[in-house]
């Protein structure tokens, strides 16, 4: 019997297939980027069949990689970015429009206008999140009110919206299956987390035909198989989640009260919170976790818009760093960041703040002020937004986080870990296999497969290759953290509206 379980991260700027055997080694790990448009301020966009290609591409990589055949492939998993959002004509698989994606601001409008019609708290009890460009709804709301005779063609049948994981099941099902589960469609602004389906009130007040939407399945369990075009023999599509989700599976972070931060593009924050669907006060967002076939689970969510993606900036825009692990060392070679502040606010602010017209400031500067300084300022930020979601938790929860596990492409910096557990005053843990989102996507294909008997086998597999404990003083910590705050304020509103 086959036993390897393939695994897609598609994110926001590549995608990463992995291959995982029953022990949760990889065996295989092959990624290629595929490029984002920007075609006015504050608008990203995608071309989908880029993404698809992109992950067609790695897919067979990998097997070549491995060594390994199609048969040999037990089950694939999905993880996605979250909240980009795509509409295709059903007859020819063809996108009517570039996919939204999660960062593009353009419906900041839109947003003030659900406001204004009194939805805001409605909304937020229904679905566990805030009104804001962020989510898919407002993108859907822009793509039917811009494109012509696009609402008639959605009342017709003749149109499929979804998110990205939606959209490569369509393509790898040959156009056969139109799906998503929980965890995705949670973060639409549609669906109900009460009764877990799509909230035909929402869809009522939006004016978004119910036939455009994909149906929702399990998190764990078979979506569809691969067509021909794909592979030469079918394969079960048997876990998905988005992105952030994912790597809460993958850290194992399957008792409530557990915590996991991904440095991505952006960072994300979750906390398990179980079968309890708990409302934030202090601007956090509830969303699903996963349904492995029990029923939801659900978490309280902090997401950061911009971290990784500064990084970025200052390779591509500043040219101040060739690669993106150079940051780390030139960061470690300056003590601190001689009391500068760097607020990523590119986008607007995410959690706890979500003001979309905020935007990025660099603060403190002096003439001594170095490029050195600078991606200090650009990697203690991180650690100091993820401390802004930490202290909204300890606000919200009734049991505060005795530890953080840490993931994505900056968590391999010592130096932005042990700020980081500095700040929060909290172990910070950085597992063996940093992986964890496509991993949690492997581990959900291969419990409905029967690799792993239950999540309690999975967490097995998970442990620590480092461990970070507070080091500083709380009053050095705490005046650092002061500093940030106001940097913060400074930024607040910036863009008239």
């Amino acid at each position: 019997m086959a036993d390897f379980i393939m695994s897609i991260d598609a994110g926001t700027t590549g995608v990463k297939v992995l291959l995982l055997d029953p022990e949760a080694t990889v065996l295989a790990r092959t990624y290629t980027e595929f490029p984002q448009s920007y075609p006015q301020a504050g608008w990203v966009e995608h071309d989908a069949e880029e993404i698809w290609n992109a992950t067609h591409t790695v897919m067979r990589r990998s097997l070549d990689e491995a060594e390994k055949d199609p048969s040999d492939i037990r089950a694939i998993g999905i993880t996605n970015q979250r909240e980009t959002t795509l509409v295709w004509d059903r007859a020819s698989g063809e996108p009517v429009h570039p996919a939204i994606v999660w960062q593009d601001r353009r419906t900041a409008a839109i947003c003030e206008r659900l406001k204004s019609e009194g939805l805001e708290d409605e909304l937020r009890r229904r679905t566990g999140l805030v009104v804001d460009p962020y989510f898919s709804a407002t993108k859907l709301i822009w793509l039917l009110e811009n494109i012509d005779g696009l609402r008639d063609r959605a009342r017709a049948g003749e149109l499929a919206f979804g998110t990205i994981d939606s959209w490569l099941i369509w393509k790898m099902t040959g156009g056969r299956v139109h799906v998503t589960e929980p965890s995705n469609a949670s973060r639409t602004l549609l669906y109900s987390l009460r009764e877990r389906a799509w909230d035909e009130w929402i869809l009522e007040q939006l004016d978004i035909p119910r036939q455009l939407l994909p149906e929702v399945a399990a998190s764990s369990g078979r979506f569809g198989q691969t067509d021909s075009g794909v592979f030469d023999l079918p394969i079960p599509i048997s876990g998905v989640a988005g992105d952030q989700q994912a790597a809460l599976c993958g850290q194992a972070c399957f008792e409530p009260g557990m915590v996991k931060n991904t440095y991505g593009t952006g960072s994300f924050v979750l906390m398990n919170t179980g079968e309890e669907l708990h409302q934030s006060d202090h601007g956090l967002l509830t969303t699903a976790a996963w349904d492995v076939g029990q029923g939801a689970r659900f978490a309280l969510e902090g997401s950061i818009f911009v971290t990784g993606a500064a990084v970025q900036w200052l390779r591509d825009e500043l040219n101040i760093i060739s690669e993106s692990d150079e940051v780390g060392p030139l960061a470690e070679t300056v003590p601190d960041a001689d009391g500068t502040y760097l607020v990523p606010a590119f986008v607007g602010l995410g959690a706890p703040h979500w003001d979309p017209y905020a935007r990025g400031a660099y603060m403190g500067i002096t003439r001594g002020t170095t490029r050195a300084h600078l991606a200090r300022a650009v990697v203690e930020s991180m650690a100091f937004q993820t401390r802004d979601v930490i202290d909204a938790m300890n606000a919200d929860a009734e049991v505060a986080p005795t530890e953080l596990r840490v993931d994505g492409g900056a968590s391999v910096m010592d130096l932005l870990c042990q700020f980081q557990a500095d700040q929060l005053g909290i172990a910070v843990k950085r597992p063996k296999n940093l992986e964890t989102t496509a991993l949690g996507a492997g581990f959900l294909a291969g419990l409905a497969e029967g690799v792993w008997d239950s999540l309690e086998d999975i967490g097995n597999k998970w442990t620590a290759a480092a461990v970070f404990e507070p080091a500083s003083s709380r009053d050095e910590v705490d005046s650092a953290y002061d500093g940030w705050k106001r940097a913060v304020e400074r930024t607040r509103g910036w863009i008239e509206h």
